[in-house]
């Protein structure tokens, strides 16, 4: 399955989601990419996946069935620009009967370098109860096609890893 590949030309890790470009609107005061649009690009990819493994607008209305990000780690790499196009490509890490784990990285589109990275983690819900269940088999076995078909390459570097200071002037005890 080709579209399920890791993408390594150009250096670019990972299943190609969704394209875009920097809006205006996204840039701040240091004329840069604001972090609030790197989070709302991730979110699109990850709408974009979604749709890959049937999780559409109308699954959602049909089956009362959604999914809810319980947690995201965002990592910025280098800056985006205005007008500047970016590709977001995704990878699959884990996933069981009711969670998937993914690690999604931002290129800069044509000078390939990596912008950003997001690791997030999404529950199915059933909405009906506003609790969390299973997937359906045949969601289910979308991601499973889409996990097996892609060359797994190595764990992501910046995934799992936990903020701290190596010698910080001052630090609140962690129990």
């Amino acid at each position: 399955m080709s579209e399920s590949k890791i993408v390594s030309e150009n250096n670019l890790l990972g299943v190609e989601v969704i394209r875009g470009s920097v809006l205006p609107e996204w840039i701040d005061v240091n004329n840069h990419m604001n972090v609030a649009y790197y989070m709302l690009a991730f979110d699109l990819a990850v709408d974009s996946l979604w749709e890959k493994f049937g999780i559409t607008e109308n699954y959602i209305n049909v089956s009362e069935s959604s999914t809810f990000a319980v947690e995201s780690h965002i990592t910025w790499q280098r800056e985006l620009s205005v007008d500047e196009p970016y590709i977001i490509t995704t990878q699959v890490l884990a996933y069981d009967d009711k969670r998937i784990h993914q690690f999604m990285r931002m290129y800069h589109a044509e000078k390939h370098y990596l912008a950003a990275t997001a690791e997030w983690l999404n529950l199915h819900v059933d909405l009906s109860i506003r609790r969390v269940a299973p997937w359906p088999d045949d969601i289910r076995d979308e991601i499973a096609t889409f996990a097996g078909g892609q060359d797994d390459g190595d764990w992501p570097a910046e995934a799992g890893k936990q903020m701290s200071l190596a010698n910080p002037i001052y630090s609140v005890v962690k129990p």
